[in-house]
């Protein structure tokens, strides 16, 4: 099985850049406190690490 990391968002995406508010749809997230399951891949880290005002890494499986 592969890898996941749980991430939760924390930081709400009003006035923030339009790249920013991307970011977070294209990880599946949009609303205050949701989590996603995803695989840990470096793009998907580099994703997390590009917003990690926005978000936190609740638990990583695997």
């Amino acid at each position: 099985m592969a890898k996941t990391i749980v991430v939760k968002q924390i930081g709400s995406p009003i006035r923030r850049p339009e790249k920013q508010r991307a970011t977070l749809i294209g990880l599946g997230l949009n609303k205050m406190n949701r989590t996603r399951e995803l695989e840990d891949t470096p793009s998907v880290r580099g994703m997390v690490n590009s917003i990690s005002h926005l978000v936190e890494i609740i638990e990583e499986r695997g």
